[in-house]
């Protein structure tokens, strides 16, 4: 694949780093930067060199979520599911495509069999938390912000809803209702981010545990990565994604018949005109 949304190369040994270059968007997620992504994470997961993969990002900002702009089909990419329909009429087209490109991506880079750390700074909004909660280790620079605000588009939140599991069900809920943006330091406290460093040391930071995890034999991290997953599966983890999955395509719906559009179109001044106010 010739990438031109992400960059790859190899830092230390037994390391794979994946950046994210659309620094000049805040590394909005395209389909393009999605499937480029998804086709740079299988490369290291299956180069048995690898043991530990980082995924970065180029510029101020980690993500600032989904590209509304992107006008691109599913069809132009390759689909990783067995989701079909895209361009159904109604419902049915846009619930294929989420179950595809949002939760099936997220399902699958969570289920990847080696660790994936990942280093955030500036903003990781809406869709920018797909990139950071699939995986294992979360280092954060001391400037990064964490928000979801799509409720106020009419629907129940970001699409990888693993909000109540990362922040706790109080802080979830604040997050989800207030839409307000969450610090490093708080996303610490409630042990969604491993550690918060300043903004000079984040990628020495995360390279140095980067290669550390690589010492380990490989097959000792796929263990315990896997008997981790099975433990948050064992409390409702994929079934609770499944479910919430579900209620997103209820709002959407739901705005279909209210709005005539997939969400609320009055969800993005709110947004804009907290940003404005310097809500948190």
């Amino acid at each position: 694949m010739d990438y031109t949304r992400v960059a790859c190369d190899r830092p230390a040994e037994g390391v794979w780093r994946i950046t994210l270059t659309r620094a000049d968007k805040a590394n909005a997620q395209d389909k393009a930067l999605l499937y480029q992504l998804d086709h740079a994470l299988a490369a290291g997961a299956r180069d048995d060199s690898v043991r530990c993969i980082v995924l970065a990002a180029d510029g101020a900002h980690f993500s600032s979520g989904h590209d509304l702009r992107d006008s691109s089909g599913l069809a132009e990419q390759d689909a990783v599911t067995m989701w079909a329909g895209f361009d159904a009429e109604g419902q049915e087209g846009q619930m294929s495509a989420e179950h595809e490109m949002y939760l099936g991506l997220c399902r699958r880079w969570r289920d990847l069999p080696k660790p994936v750390v990942v280093q955030v700074q500036g903003l990781c909004m809406a869709g920018g938390l797909m990139l950071v909660w699939p995986f294992d280790i979360v280092i954060a620079s001391s400037d990064a912000r964490f928000s979801d605000p799509t409720v106020a588009f009419g629907v129940n939140g970001v699409e990888y809803f693993a909000h109540v599991f990362e922040l706790g069900h109080r802080k979830a809920r604040e997050m989800l209702f207030v839409g307000g943006e969450f610090t490093a330091e708080e996303c610490r406290q409630v042990g969604m981010v491993n550690h918060v460093v300043e903004p000079e040391e984040l990628e020495s930071f995360t390279l140095a545990m980067a290669a550390r995890i690589a010492r380990r034999p490989l097959i000792g991290l796929k263990l315990a990565k896997l008997a981790c997953n099975q433990s948050l599966d064992a409390q409702g983890y994929s079934s609770a994604l499944t479910a919430a999955m579900g209620w997103q395509q209820v709002g959407h719906a739901n705005a279909r018949i209210v709005h005539g559009v997939p969400v609320d179109p009055s969800g993005a001044e709110t947004i804009r005109r907290e940003a404005r106010e310097g809500r948190s």
